[in-house]
């Protein structure tokens, strides 16, 4: 069976970079800035966190998802603080990302509900409250690892709700999205999709659009405009792009870009900043 998992990160990958380990002690306030998302780790200690219109307060050695930017305040006790790891997070694409764009805009987990991390979480933190060559390295690699980890369970417990990630969790439409996954180029029809997930062509097109919120169609557009975005940003030709992703030539890709990102693909390339 394809791993459904693996086909999305060959596509768009995550990265991590840690920005803080140590102790947090009072108030502390991290902006939004750029593109990537933040994950912490909260080690020890009791932390109150304050985003949008709402607060979490946390009393459990915890992690602290935000997939995308997101102004956020920590308030712990200014003596004792607590012992915190953080790193920011960038999914290949940034809101375009299909895997971040299908997270909820924050996730709190108590580390001992985090399915197979205890290992990984004992090695980021023996590495992270240590003075080791190579720690920052190889705690960057553990973050990823760990968010490895929370994408597998979110999907097989089906706890995400609507998007791509919530069509992955289901037990059928899974089948059909690796396969579009895997090949984006192949003319696809609404027949083809429903014999690979096992459904019939009607139940699957009911179940796909309840739970994905959007047509078969629609998908395999998104999907394959996503690539696009992601060719053009390595600088590769209009042409060739088009021909990989599953569009006759660069008109009906470009026509199929502009109707999902609003503006033709040379015009929307002219606004990417240099990574």
């Amino acid at each position: 069976m394809p791993d459904r998992l693996a086909a999305l990160l060959e596509r768009f990958s995550v990265t991590a970079q840690v920005f803080h380990v140590g102790t947090l002690c009072g108030v502390n306030l991290l902006e939004a800035e750029g593109d990537p998302g933040q994950l912490h780790l909260v080690k020890e200690g009791a932390v109150e966190v304050f985003h949008g219109n709402g607060s979490h307060r946390v009393d459990v050695p915890s992690l602290l998802l935000y997939p995308r930017p997101m102004s956020h305040r920590f308030v712990t006790d200014p003596v004792r603080g607590a012992d915190m790891a953080c790193a920011n997070v960038r999914f290949d694409g940034g809101a375009g990302n299909p895997i971040a764009a299908s997270l909820p805009e924050f996730i709190c987990l108590p580390l001992a509900a985090i399915d197979g991390a205890s290992p990984v979480l004992d090695l980021l933190f023996d590495e992270a409250f240590a003075q080791r060559c190579g720690r920052h390295a190889l705690i960057n690699r553990l973050f990823e690892a760990l968010m490895i980890l929370i994408l597998r369970q979110l999907m097989e417990r089906g706890e995400v709700r609507g998007g791509m990630l919530a069509g992955m969790s289901h037990a059928r439409l899974r089948h059909a999205l690796v396969a579009m996954h895997e090949s984006p180029a192949k003319e696809w029809t609404l027949e083809d999709l429903a014999v690979v997930a096992g459904m019939s062509r009607s139940v699957f097109a009911e179940a796909f659009r309840k739970t994905l919120g959007i047509t078969p169609g629609q998908y395999l557009q998104g999907w394959r405009v996503g690539l696009a975005q992601q060719a053009l940003r390595q600088g590769r030709s209009l042409k060739v792009v088009a021909s990989d992703v599953g569009y006759g030539s660069e008109a009906a890709l470009s026509r199929a870009f502009k109707a999902h990102v609003g503006m033709a693909p040379r015009e929307w390339k002219r606004g990417q900043a240099p990574r």
